[in-house]
C-alpha cells in the first residue's frame, strides 16, 4: 500500500463529501454494514453514484458503477471506505471496480474490518489501478464510528444522552421532566435515535415518563429497537413501550421474574428475555450478537453510571437548558461512580460544544482507559 499521498485537491475533498452525503441517505438502515457512499467522475463529470442501503443489498460502488455503465472506463472512482474484497452477502466491490476498468480511486478511509483492511487497496493496486487513501478522513470515520467500534472492540457503541438544567438536574423532586430540554433539542435527540439501531431505558423511565422513544421528527425514519432492562419487572400494565405498532420492544430481565407480565407481554407482541444478571454489559452483548452498530441510552443516572463503569458507553451527548430547577433531591443524569476527589473525574477528549435553539450541548469521547475491553 502506498505509504503517503499528495494534499488532496478542493474537487477530490468535495467527490468525498458528495460520497458522505449520499451515504447518509441509509442512516440507521445498514447494521451491522457501515454506511458507504460511492462516485463515479469522468473528465471531471459525475457519471454515477450509488450508497449502500442495507445489509444484503448491492454495495455503493455497484450502484454507482451501473449508472455509470461503459463511462466507467478509465474513470476515477470514490469511495468514503475502502472497497471489500472478500466474498460475503455480495461479490468483493475491489475486483467489480477493477473489471469496469477504473483508472484511479480515492478511498477516504481504510476499512478496519480484517477481511478487508488494506487488501481491498492491494487488489486495487496490483490490478495497475492508481490508489489514494485518506481524503477527507477524519468524516468519513465519525460517520462510521459504530461500525469500526464494533469490529475492533466486539460490541455497539454506546452514546449516553440526556437533557439537564443549568443546575445540573434531570427532573424535579418529583420526578416530573417533561420538559427539561426545548422543541430543537428534542427534535435533534429524534433524529439521534434515527441514527442508532437500538436505545436503552430502566424501569424507571418507564414508570415515570412513559416515552415512546420513536423518531417522531421524521414518519420515514426507521425507528430504533427500544430496549428496557429491568430486574423485578415492575412496571406498568400499559405503557407506550409495549405499543408494537410503533416500533419493536425488547425487555431484558431476571430469570423468573413476573412470569404472569411477562406472558402478558409477549402477548402483546413485545418480546422478553431472561438473563443472569441484568446489566448493561449483558444488554450490549445481546445487541451486538443482533448486528447492532450504535445503541443510545436515554436512562436514569443510576443506571448510566451503571452503563459508564461497565464499558457501554463510550460517547455522551448533554442538552443544558437555561433553567433552574434546585432540590436537593432532584434527579441527576450520572449516578455514583465511586469518585471521591476532582482529580479523579473522568476528563471527556474531543470536546464540541454548540447551540441548539434555546439550549446548549455539550458532546465528548469518555478516554480510551474508562470503557476500552
Amino acid at each position: 500500500m502506498t505509504a503517503s499521498f499528495p494534499p488532496p485537491s478542493a474537487f477530490d475533498r468535495a467527490m468525498m463529501q458528495r460520497c458522505l452525503t449520499l451515504a447518509r441517505r441509509a442512516l440507521g438502515r445498514t447494521a451491522p454494514n457501515p454506511m458507504v457512499g460511492a462516485v463515479i467522475v469522468k473528465d471531471g463529470e459525475i457519471v454515477g453514484e450509488g450508497f449502500h442501503p442495507k445489509a444484503g443489498e448491492p454495495h455503493a460502488e455497484v450502484f454507482a458503477l451501473r449508472e455509470a455503465g461503459d463511462r466507467a472506463r478509465g474513470a476515477t472512482a470514490y469511495v468514503s471506505l475502502e472497497p471489500c474484497n472478500h466474498f460475503g452477502r455480495t461479490p468483493p466491490c475491489s475486483r467489480t471496480l477493477v473489471r469496469a476498468g477504473i483508472a484511479k480511486v480515492v478511498i477516504g478511509t481504510v476499512d478496519p474490518n480484517p477481511q478487508v483492511a488494506g487488501s481491498g487497496i492491494k487488489t486495487l493496486e496490483d490490478a495497475g489501478i492508481e490508489v489514494v487513501v485518506g481524503v477527507e478522513e477524519a468524516d468519513c470515520r465519525a460517520i462510521n464510528e459504530g461500525f469500526i467500534h464494533r469490529i475492533l472492540h466486539r460490541r455497539p457503541f454506546g452514546i449516553l444522552k440526556y437533557a439537564m438544567t443549568l443546575d445540573g438536574k434531570i427532573a424535579s423532586t418529583t420526578g416530573h421532566s417533561a420538559w427539561v430540554s426545548g422543541t430543537s433539542a428534542r427534535s435533534q435527540v429524534h433524529h439521534l435515535r434515527h441514527a442508532c439501531d437500538a436505545v436503552i431505558v430502566g424501569g424507571n423511565t418507564v414508570r415515570y415518563d412513559d416515552p415512546r422513544l420513536t423518531c417522531r421528527a421524521d414518519d420515514t425514519a426507521p425507528n430504533p429497537l427500544r430496549v428496557v432492562l429491568s430486574r423485578s419487572l415492575d412496571l406498568p400494565d400499559e405503557a407506550q413501550l409495549w405499543r408494537i405498532d410503533q416500533a419493536p420492544t425488547l425487555v431484558i430481565t431476571q430469570g423468573g421474574a413476573r412470569p404472569e407480565f411477562q406472558a402478558r407481554l409477549r402477548d402483546r407482541g413485545v418480546e422478553v428475555v431472561e438473563v443472569k444478571v441484568v446489566q448493561p454489559a449483558a444488554a450490549m452483548e445481546l445487541l451486538y450478537e443482533r448486528g447492532a452498530l450504535s445503541v443510545l441510552w436515554e436512562c436514569g443516572g443510576t443506571l448510566a453510571a451503571r452503563a459508564i463503569a461497565e464499558g457501554a458507553v463510550q460517547k455522551m451527548i448533554a442538552f443544558i437548558a437555561p433553567k433552574i430547577i434546585g432540590g436537593v433531591n432532584a434527579p441527576n443524569p450520572v449516578g455514583d461512580l465511586g469518585i471521591n476527589f476532582m482529580t479523579e473525574a473522568i476528563a471527556l477528549e474531543q470536546i464540541r460544544g454548540y447551540a441548539v435553539g434555546e439550549d446548549w450541548a455539550i458532546e465528548g469521547y469518555l478516554p480510551d482507559k474508562v470503557w476500552q475491553p
